[in-house]
């Protein structure tokens, strides 16, 4: 069996976490085994760059800065989703290339071509194969994100207008390439939202 990467993507308190859980279960379930790993993090060194990316405040790295640190981290992650999709392992990750577009390109106004193309040149073809965008207005997915423990605020601590503009950029790749995203209601019930995550995955693997 070949290996699978999935990305959950979405804007604060969207639920991901949570469902790359449920997702994880229904896959044990059906007698395939996933990894689970999040981004920024999923090896020490990028966890590294996690802790120093997203504590403080929202303004404290310029767009490019914060891009750059981003994608370093992905590139010390990519050899674990390498390895687990060489071993025909599905790979479940919190965030990927898709935040970094959204967050920094359209939220920050950094522009997605710049992001993409330095993907491009430090990580070649390496993309999901399906995105799931889960939905969520920006101001309940705030009030969500508040009840969270830690100090990972970085991005919490950005105005309303930052967020809806990350909102409706998730959205518009989505539109744009509905064959590569899934939008998943994040108003349903958890239950519910778990449900449409299996639907969704089971006809793009053919489960």
């Amino acid at each position: 069996m070949s290996g699978f990467f999935i990305s959950f993507e979405g804007g604060e308190g969207s639920g991901k976490t949570t469902q790359i859980k449920r997702l994880n279960e229904a896959l044990i379930v059906a007698g395939r085994k996933a990894v689970m790993t999040r981004e920024p993090g999923g090896t020490a060194a990028a966890e590294a760059i996690r802790t120093l990316l997203l504590t403080g405040a929202g303004d404290k790295w310029g767009p490019v800065a914060e891009t750059l640190l981003f994608q370093a981290a992905r590139v010390e992650h990519a050899e674990l989703i390498r390895g687990a999709l060489a071993n025909g392992e599905i790979v479940l990750c919190d965030r990927f290339l898709d935040s970094t577009l959204v967050y920094q390109g359209i939220g920050k106004g950094l522009g997605l071509e710049y992001i993409r193309e330095l993907h491009r040149l430090t990580l070649g073809n390496l993309l999901p194969d399906i995105v799931l965008v889960f939905d969520i207005a920006p101001e309940e997915g705030l009030k969500r994100a508040k009840h969270r423990a830690g100090n990972e605020t970085l991005f919490e601590n950005m105005n309303i207008g930052f967020h809806e503009r990350v909102r409706e950029g998730f959205l518009s790749l989505a539109k744009a390439r509905p064959e590569h995203y899934a939008v998943i209601d994040t108003g349903l019930g958890v239950d519910e939202v778990a449900e449409a995550v299996w639907n969704v995955i089971k006809r793009y693997m053919g489960l």
